[in-house]
């Protein structure tokens, strides 16, 4: 645990790629094997999952140092991190102890099978064997909220200068199905398992959104635009007579989507798709929110399947016919891609996304505004020559999203944030007039400078009506321009709508309270936009 805490510290110190990669390189060639396993997994999201609650621990952290629960309570918010506030009111460790990373994880899970009498004096040892570094990652991990600044992008680069391996090749292998339960460290990064490769999917290639005026990335005639659609992005693979989907976030999506499983009868062995999971009724896509109703189930009820169809609507070809065709232009992959599908049924849950035809980017703006009109978030733009990455890449693919919704609406609750921003008001709820008086329809906490956010607190301070634990009710002055991507019918909100991704983009000093928008005027965008 402690050379893992040092890594944490290295890693957490600087800024600099060069030092974080040069310190992840180091600890692979040196750390115990179970223990490098461990810290891939962790880098890669594979955390264990919480074995004692936040309240236990918090009460456990004021006993052990003897200070009321009030005091920690109060601690808590100016820290801004739960697992540091406790390593720092700890007293000192009394004993001494060696175990590694992979032995305290070993001892966190099995915490999930004690009762929770049991599980405290485990964790007060625990604590009265580690340094305060040691403790921070130990109360992360118990936690289940291990998070790293550590890209896979960059742990695949430490990972290659540590054992030689190709980057493309790892990123790869770290892909997929596995947990320090399934695999090894051999296994993983230094065997290749042709096996494992049937139901393995690529690294995703992603776009940034774009950042200058679209003229400026050349001539039209070098791109390909298609709709940017709102769904989940996966990709989709047919080796070995069976399919598999993958989420962007390497989760594992087959059973959720039963519709696929007659895609081996179609489409050939050997296919790897990317595209766009929707759900596609009429012949329409429907919006995201109908397909929220399936995501995070591992079984979907006949009602559900009936009533929330999805389809594929594939965007590139990387594998074909089992050969990888990544380093292929983008427009040639396009053509193999449509070749593919050209026979495909047109009741299977498969159809391609096709390139729009433009021939300026006037033209382009055009097909742009009408995005929403068609169930889309904007474009995408892809160059012709261009390779299939991996990663997030500026230059050859982009976003270029349509302008975000907009309302003003007056804010109503202020709660302070945490971090470096734990002094501040930065997270507020905003409310919509319905005849006379204020209706609470989202909240947001982005959008503000610091500077703002400074000026928003002091005012808040002043202008408190109600506490309400870390909540402040004010009172309602203050108008913010809301934008957001989307909005859909909610039966959880009093309002009746959800915003989809809402954030402040402007404060509105010249508008007085009562000229903030309305709940009709919500009601208008959702039978609009919904």
């Amino acid at each position: 645990m402690r050379r893992f805490a040092s890594l944490f510290l290295a890693i957490d110190q600087t800024t600099k790629t060069t030092e974080k990669v040069a310190a992840l390189a180091e600890y692979f060639r040196t750390a115990p094997e179970q223990d490098r396993l461990w810290t891939i997994a962790l880098f890669s999201g594979r955390r264990p999952k919480r074995t004692v609650t936040t309240t236990r621990l918090r009460e456990w952290a004021a006993e052990r140092a003897d200070i009321p629960l009030w005091l920690f309570e109060e601690s808590y918010p100016v820290v801004g991190d739960l697992a540091e506030t406790i390593s720092l009111v700890l007293p000192p460790p009394t004993n001494s102890g060696n175990l590694s990373l992979s032995g305290w994880i070993d001892k966190i899970r099995g915490l999930s099978a004690l009762e929770e009498n049991d599980r405290k004096p485990l964790i007060l040892q625990a604590w009265d064997q580690l340094n305060q570094s040691e403790r921070f990652v130990f109360n992360k991990l118990i936690t289940g909220g291990f998070r790293m600044g550590v890209s896979q992008k960059l742990m695949t680069r430490a990972l290659s200068k540590a054992t030689g391996i190709e980057e493309p090749a790892l990123a790869h292998r770290l892909m997929g199905d596995w947990t320090p339960d399934t695999t090894t460290f051999e296994q993983l990064i230094l065997t290749h398992d042709p096996a494992s490769d049937l139901s393995k999917p690529y690294p995703f290639y992603l776009a940034y959104q774009l950042d200058s005026e679209v003229d400026a990335l050349g001539e039209p005639k070098d791109w390909g635009a298609e709709y940017k659609w709102d769904g989940i992005r996966g990709q989709l693979i047919v080796r070995g007579g069976e399919y598999h989907l993958w989420s962007r976030g390497e989760e594992l999506m087959t059973d959720r989507f039963p519709e696929f499983a007659v895609l081996p009868d179609f489409v050939p062995n050997g296919t790897v798709l990317d595209g766009e999971v929707l759900v596609w009724k009429d012949e329409t896509p429907m919006p995201f929110s109908v397909l929220q109703k399936r995501i995070g189930r591992k079984t979907v009820p006949a009602m559900l399947l009936k009533d929330a169809p999805v389809v594929l609507r594939a965007y590139d070809l990387l594998e074909e016919n089992g050969h990888d065709i990544r380093s292929l232009p983008f427009s040639e992959r396009r053509a193999r891609l449509n070749a593919v599908l050209a026979s495909t049924p047109k009741n299977v849950p498969l159809r391609c996304s096709e390139l729009l035809e433009f021939s300026s980017w006037e033209n382009l703006a055009e097909l742009r505004e009408v995005s929403r009109e068609v169930g889309a978030e904007g474009l995408m733009l892809k160059q012709l020559e261009s390779p299939y990455r991996d990663g997030r890449r500026k230059g050859d693919w982009w976003k270029w999203k349509v302008d975000p919704l907009v309302i003003d609406a007056v804010m109503i609750y202020a709660q302070a944030g945490h971090g470096r921003r734990a002094n501040l008001f930065t997270d507020f709820t905003f409310a919509v007039w319905d005849e006379d008086r204020l209706v609470p329809f989202t909240k947001a906490y982005s959008g503000l400078t610091d500077a703002e956010f400074r000026e928003i607190t002091a005012w808040v301070r002043k202008n408190t009506v109600e506490r309400f634990g870390p909540v402040r009710s004010v009172t309602p002055h203050h108008v913010f321009e809301i934008a957001f991507e989307g909005i859909q019918a909610s039966t959880r909100h009093k309002s009746g709508v959800a915003l989809r991704f809402p954030r402040m983009s402007r404060w509105r000093k010249d508008k007085p309270a009562s000229e903030a928008n309305t709940l009709d005027d919500l009601k208008m965008m959702l039978e609009t936009y919904g």
